[in-house]
């Protein structure tokens, strides 16, 4: 199989679930195509949401002493939780990253899935996870995490895609080149790590997070106005919401 990497899934962590869930589902015109139970053995709830061909996970924890809840104690709930790509080999991809210093978290195997998880210490900012699926190498193809039918989910009436995730550094440049080192990706322009379907874009910021999502939707107005009904306060094309700053473009 020829070597790829692209965006497969974002992941926020949020103190309770359900509200978030429903405010991003209603204010960008999104739909739940799944809640994995597999993710109660980390004391997790979750739901993904299907946004084009990229995934958008909220996980919140419901008992004490998750990696998650830890992530909230520790971020004040500021910033996003894990990128995850897909690719065509997670285990050569987490040998390189070994070789660069940054220690394997976990792997799961659940076959037809297989995925690694970086230890998000060493990446900086936040997770990273590569994973791969028999079939992945086709953007619609089976991707178990989003359930059996995540196809039939995705809108685009609304939202059309997450074009861009925006990382904060001190040193930003440093923390691109460093992730473009884990991803195989050279940083190029102004500190951008440019995918076949998605950017990472790294910004100046007193702490290394994930600090923002980029999305093109049909009516930036609309969506600022549905965010505004949510209580959400709106500054130019943007808001916060799951722990980032969800960013509006057409």
């Amino acid at each position: 199989m020829a070597p790829y990497m692209r965006l497969r899934q974002i992941c926020l962590v949020a103190p309770q679930l359900a509200p978030v869930i429903a405010d991003i589902a209603d204010i960008m015109g999104l739909s739940v195509c799944y809640r994995d139970g597999n993710v109660a053995k980390y004391g997790l709830e979750n739901a993904l949401l299907p946004v084009d061909t990229i995934l958008l996970e909220v996980v919140a924890p419901f008992k004490d002493g998750t990696t998650a809840g830890r992530f909230i104690e520790k971020s004040g709930g500021r910033g996003g939780y894990m990128a995850i790509f897909c690719c065509n080999d997670p285990d050569e991809r987490g040998r390189n990253a070994n070789a660069l210093g940054v220690r394997t978290a976990n792997v799961i195997d659940h076959a037809p899935y297989h995925g690694v998880q970086l230890h998000p210490r060493d990446c900086r900012a936040a997770f990273i996870e590569f994973n791969h699926t028999d079939g992945s190498d086709d953007i619609l193809g089976a991707y178990p995490p989003a359930g059996p039918d995540w196809q039939k989910f995705i809108r685009k009436d609304v939202t059309q895609a997450l074009t861009c995730v925006e990382l904060q550094s001190p040193d930003p440049m440093g923390l691109a080149e460093h992730w473009g080192k884990i991803i195989g990706v050279a940083p190029s322009g102004e500190a951008e790590l440019k995918l076949p379907n998605a950017t990472f874009r790294f910004v100046k910021g007193a702490n290394e997070i994930m600090s923002a999502l980029e999305f093109r939707v049909t009516d930036v107005a609309g969506v600022l106005h549905a965010a505004r009904a949510k209580g959400h306060a709106v500054a130019g094309n943007e808001f916060l919401l799951g722990g980032v700053t969800f960013r509006i473009a057409a």
